[in-house]
């Protein structure tokens, strides 16, 4: 095949990689923020933290323009008007703030093996034990068939036990507290809760025949069924079921949740109301004082007064060099951050005016990335790394940026409004029922319809399941 030569034309964009450092340091919350600053720090000797002296100003802010090694001009790392620092001028009340609270404590797993140790068991038994705790999920439940655990035991500890020998172990494991654990399904779970507030009280004695004999029907709200079968009053039945919605249907959940690190969430922004105005404010880790190493461009210097003839030295005024170029686009980066996040929450700010002021969720204007792009003439992926992982604190409370945005629905004369405030009004609905005969999905369709908004039954349906609201069967309450 004969070779050809082809002239072609093409336009195609690439990020460099001080656009590729500024999108990721937009997308990190506060947090984040602080660690990968010390990060950076520790990698670049050139980068420290701190302000400037007074007498020194601050670096120009020109575009950087990257040059080679034979026309790299050294003065413009010692001059006057190249030293390097972000400063910002509107700190909160808690920039001094360093401590982050955190709380450790044992593990789910843990606590349950501490507990194990109180028992007197054999090698064999204590293995069987070790395996039921690490098949226990995070709720505390056994999900694993007990056939399947001798067989585990048989290849992976070889071990030869019976299910018998399994089912005794786990008997013993689910005396374990909480009360609950080791229990195979939701009935067993809550059984094994009832069963130890057992004191001979009738009404306790009928809240554990219902989930002994009736636990189907109970979770269907069959109530008459139940009436009639136990041959009981519905006040009677009604106290039951009381006792019943007391148990704890996760019990492993409260230990996981106890267990874990938990890390408080601390505002990007702060939004308030001063005398009819808004006033927006961003927390001071975000803006860190950076600045650039005096020592490395006194080194710097030093080089460029020497001969610079050996290879040695052309590498050490390199390398010296491009820790002061990564510094310079580090500070230009967190600076640019900056003002970003300063310009998105500031339209998100004036978009949503309305709610900020009355903190009323049905003044939630419909908004999404696209509006507040075009408002800030940025892209909609630049707004999207912004919203993310960030929080406001408003008079109302703190909230995620992401809660701010919602999809618009128009109303039958016209107007647009957020599907939020539509929710909102569902919620409300559905709290003002009459539990005895709660609001079927058709109902509330009807209600929405009343007041204007014309939404299908399968829409009123999706807006129930991502409020977390079960169908009407379910709500029912006698």
């Amino acid at each position: 095949m004969a070779l050809k030569q082809y002239l072609s034309h093409k336009l195609e964009q690439r990020l460099s990689p001080q656009q590729i450092q500024l999108m990721k340091l937009l997308q990190v919350p506060t947090m984040e923020l602080e660690q990968r600053i010390k990060q950076e720090i520790e990698e670049n000797p050139a980068l420290e933290e701190g302000a400037e002296k007074d007498e020194e100003e601050e670096f120009d802010n020109d575009e950087y323009e990257e040059e080679t090694e034979e026309d790299f001009n050294i003065d413009d790392y010692l001059s006057d008007d190249a030293d390097y620092k972000t400063q910002v001028n509107n700190k909160g009340k808690d920039d001094d703030e360093k401590a982050i609270p955190l709380s450790g404590q044992q593990s789910f797993q843990e606590r349950l093996t501490k507990q194990l140790q109180l028992l007197f068991l054999d090698d064999d038994q204590h293995m069987i034990a070790d395996t039921i705790i690490g098949n226990l999920d995070e709720s505390g439940y056994l999900n694993r068939e007990i056939e399947a655990i001798v067989d585990d035991l048989a290849f992976s500890a070889n071990i030869t036990v019976s299910e018998e020998d399994v089912e005794a172990i786990l008997l013993r494991i689910q005396e374990f507290d909480p009360a609950g654990i080791g229990a195979r399904d939701l009935r067993e779970c809550l059984l094994i809760q009832m069963e130890r507030k057992q004191d001979g009280d009738i009404t306790k004695f009928t809240a554990k025949k219902i989930l002994e004999e009736y636990f189907e029907e109970f979770t269907k709200k069959h109530y008459k069924k139940i009436i009639k079968k136990l041959e009981i009053s519905e006040a009677d039945l009604k106290d039951a079921i009381d006792e019943i919605v007391k148990l704890n249907p996760k019990p492993g959940g409260s230990m996981k949740e106890s267990s874990q690190n938990f890390q408080q969430v601390i505002p990007d922004f702060a939004v308030y109301e001063n005398e009819g105005q808004l006033q927006l404010t961003i927390h001071g880790r975000n803006a860190p004082e950076l600045k650039v190493s005096r020592d490395y461009k006194q080194m710097l210097q030093g080089y460029s007064e020497g001969a610079k003839t050996s290879k040695k030295d052309k590498e050490a005024v390199t390398f010296v060099k491009q820790k002061l170029d990564s510094a310079k686009w580090f500070i230009d980066a967190i600076k640019q951050r900056q003002n970003t996040l300063m310009l998105t929450m500031n339209a998100i700010m004036n978009y949503q005016k309305k709610y900020f002021l009355t903190g009323d969720e049905t003044n939630l204007r419909p908004m999404i990335l696209k509006d507040i792009a075009e408002i800030v003439d940025l892209d909609i992926s630049t707004i999207s790394r912004v919203a993310n992982s960030k929080y406001v604190q408003t008079d109302q409370g703190v909230y995620a940026l992401k809660y701010f945005f919602s999809e618009s629905l128009s109303t039958d004369s016209g107007e647009e409004v957020s599907t939020r405030e539509v929710k909102k009004i569902l919620s409300e609905a559905i709290d003002n029922e009459p539990k005895r005969k709660p609001l079927t999905d058709e109902k509330l369709t009807v209600v929405l319809k009343e007041k204007g908004y014309n939404i299908a039954r399968r829409t009123v349906a999706k807006y129930r399941e991502q409020l977390n609201i079960p169908v009407a069967r379910l709500r029912k309450e006698l």
